[in-house]
Protein backbone atom coordinates (compact mmCIF):
# COMPACT_ATOMS: atom_id res chain seq x y z
CA UNK A 1 0.00 0.00 0.00
CA UNK A 2 1.36 3.11 -1.15
CA UNK A 3 1.32 6.03 1.44
CA UNK A 4 2.23 9.59 1.57
CA UNK A 5 1.96 12.48 4.38
CA UNK A 6 1.45 15.99 4.14
CA UNK A 7 0.70 19.30 5.78
CA UNK A 8 -1.93 22.20 5.02
CA UNK A 9 -0.21 24.83 5.80
CA UNK A 10 -3.24 27.83 6.72
CA UNK A 11 -3.21 31.02 7.09
CA UNK A 12 -6.48 32.98 8.46
CA UNK A 13 -7.03 36.77 6.51
CA UNK A 14 -9.71 38.97 7.24
CA UNK A 15 -11.95 36.51 8.88
CA UNK A 16 -11.19 33.91 5.60
CA UNK A 17 -9.13 30.99 5.90
CA UNK A 18 -6.42 30.65 2.81
CA UNK A 19 -4.21 27.96 2.62
CA UNK A 20 -0.80 26.96 0.73
CA UNK A 21 -0.67 24.56 -1.98
CA UNK A 22 1.85 23.32 -4.33
CA UNK A 23 2.06 22.35 -8.25
CA UNK A 24 3.92 19.65 -9.45
CA UNK A 25 7.10 20.52 -11.35
CA UNK A 26 8.03 18.65 -14.73
CA UNK A 27 7.18 18.87 -18.16
CA UNK A 28 4.09 16.13 -17.77
CA UNK A 29 2.12 18.83 -15.29
CA UNK A 30 3.67 22.18 -17.18
CA UNK A 31 -0.23 23.25 -18.81
CA UNK A 32 -2.03 21.62 -15.96
CA UNK A 33 -4.01 23.87 -13.80
CA UNK A 34 -7.01 23.04 -12.18
CA UNK A 35 -7.31 20.04 -10.29
CA UNK A 36 -3.49 20.04 -10.25
CA UNK A 37 -2.08 21.47 -7.67
CA UNK A 38 -1.42 19.35 -3.98
CA UNK A 39 -0.15 19.96 -0.44
CA UNK A 40 2.73 19.83 0.01
CA UNK A 41 3.52 15.44 0.68
CA UNK A 42 5.28 12.72 0.07
CA UNK A 43 5.49 8.70 0.22
CA UNK A 44 6.91 7.49 3.43
CA UNK A 45 8.23 3.95 4.55
CA UNK A 46 6.83 2.00 7.02
CA UNK A 47 9.62 2.01 9.61
CA UNK A 48 9.20 6.31 9.32
CA UNK A 49 6.57 8.18 11.47
CA UNK A 50 4.14 9.77 9.33
CA UNK A 51 4.14 13.53 10.92
CA UNK A 52 7.55 13.48 10.86
CA UNK A 53 7.42 12.31 7.10
CA UNK A 54 5.34 15.51 6.62
CA UNK A 55 7.33 17.69 8.11
CA UNK A 56 10.44 16.33 6.08
CA UNK A 57 8.46 16.40 3.05
CA UNK A 58 7.47 20.42 3.41
CA UNK A 59 10.52 21.11 4.03
CA UNK A 60 12.08 19.14 0.79
CA UNK A 61 9.17 20.77 -1.44
CA UNK A 62 9.60 24.38 -0.15
CA UNK A 63 12.66 25.09 1.41
CA UNK A 64 10.95 26.35 4.42
CA UNK A 65 10.70 25.11 8.01
CA UNK A 66 7.64 24.77 9.75
CA UNK A 67 6.46 25.98 12.87
CA UNK A 68 2.89 25.83 14.63
CA UNK A 69 1.21 22.91 16.41
CA UNK A 70 0.03 20.25 13.97
CA UNK A 71 -3.62 19.07 14.50
CA UNK A 72 -4.14 15.69 12.37
CA UNK A 73 -6.64 15.28 9.50
CA UNK A 74 -8.70 11.94 8.47
CA UNK A 75 -6.80 9.87 5.95
CA UNK A 76 -8.11 10.07 2.16
CA UNK A 77 -7.43 7.89 -0.02
CA UNK A 78 -6.88 8.92 -3.56
CA UNK A 79 -7.90 7.94 -7.09
CA UNK A 80 -4.93 5.81 -7.73
CA UNK A 81 -5.05 3.59 -4.05
CA UNK A 82 -2.15 6.00 -2.71
CA UNK A 83 -3.32 7.30 1.22
CA UNK A 84 -2.66 10.54 2.23
CA UNK A 85 -2.13 11.34 5.83
CA UNK A 86 -2.24 15.09 6.78
CA UNK A 87 -1.91 17.69 9.00
CA UNK A 88 -2.82 21.33 9.39
CA UNK A 89 -0.72 23.87 10.94
CA UNK A 90 -1.29 27.45 11.33
CA UNK A 91 1.46 29.66 9.44
CA UNK A 92 2.55 32.43 7.19
CA UNK A 93 5.45 31.35 4.50
CA UNK A 94 6.34 33.61 1.08
CA UNK A 95 4.95 31.59 -1.46
CA UNK A 96 7.02 33.06 -4.13
CA UNK A 97 10.28 32.09 -2.28
CA UNK A 98 9.86 28.45 -1.98
CA UNK A 99 12.95 26.24 -2.94
CA UNK A 100 12.10 23.13 -4.11
CA UNK A 101 14.06 19.77 -4.56
CA UNK A 102 14.24 18.00 -8.00
CA UNK A 103 14.16 14.88 -9.83
CA UNK A 104 15.64 13.20 -13.22
CA UNK A 105 13.21 12.13 -15.98
CA UNK A 106 13.70 10.81 -19.24
CA UNK A 107 12.18 14.01 -21.60
CA UNK A 108 10.59 13.19 -23.77
CA UNK A 109 9.65 9.55 -22.49
CA UNK A 110 12.09 7.34 -24.34
CA UNK A 111 14.53 9.60 -26.14
CA UNK A 112 17.54 8.74 -23.57
CA UNK A 113 17.72 12.45 -22.33
CA UNK A 114 17.64 12.78 -18.79
CA UNK A 115 16.37 15.79 -17.57
CA UNK A 116 16.20 17.57 -13.96
CA UNK A 117 13.40 19.50 -12.85
CA UNK A 118 12.03 20.94 -9.32
CA UNK A 119 9.53 19.47 -7.75
CA UNK A 120 7.39 21.60 -6.97
CA UNK A 121 7.73 24.62 -9.58
CA UNK A 122 5.36 26.99 -8.19
CA UNK A 123 3.43 27.64 -4.85
CA UNK A 124 0.30 29.82 -3.93
CA UNK A 125 -2.24 30.77 -1.42
CA UNK A 126 -5.59 30.22 -2.16
CA UNK A 127 -8.91 31.14 -0.76
CA UNK A 128 -11.06 28.19 0.20
CA UNK A 129 -13.35 28.26 -2.92
CA UNK A 130 -10.07 28.46 -5.02
CA UNK A 131 -8.57 26.12 -3.60
CA UNK A 132 -11.42 23.38 -3.89
CA UNK A 133 -10.95 24.03 -7.39
CA UNK A 134 -6.79 23.89 -7.65
CA UNK A 135 -6.27 21.05 -5.57
CA UNK A 136 -6.29 17.41 -6.71
CA UNK A 137 -10.16 16.53 -6.05
CA UNK A 138 -9.48 13.80 -3.50
CA UNK A 139 -7.49 16.11 -1.88
CA UNK A 140 -10.68 18.86 -1.42
CA UNK A 141 -11.78 16.63 1.48
CA UNK A 142 -8.72 17.32 3.16
CA UNK A 143 -9.48 21.09 3.11
CA UNK A 144 -12.96 20.52 4.25
CA UNK A 145 -11.76 18.97 7.35
CA UNK A 146 -9.06 21.16 7.88
CA UNK A 147 -12.14 23.90 7.96
CA UNK A 148 -14.15 21.99 10.23
CA UNK A 149 -11.28 21.93 12.90
CA UNK A 150 -10.13 25.94 12.87
CA UNK A 151 -12.09 28.64 13.90
CA UNK A 152 -11.99 32.07 11.67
Amino acid sequence: MRKSAGIILFRKKKSQIEVFLVHPGGPIWKKKDAGAWSIPKGEFSEDEEPLSAAIREFKEETGHDLKGIPFSLNPIKQKGGKWVYAWGIEGDIDADAIISNSFKMEWPYKSGKWLTFPEVDKAAWFDIQEAKIKINPAQAVLIEDLISKVEV
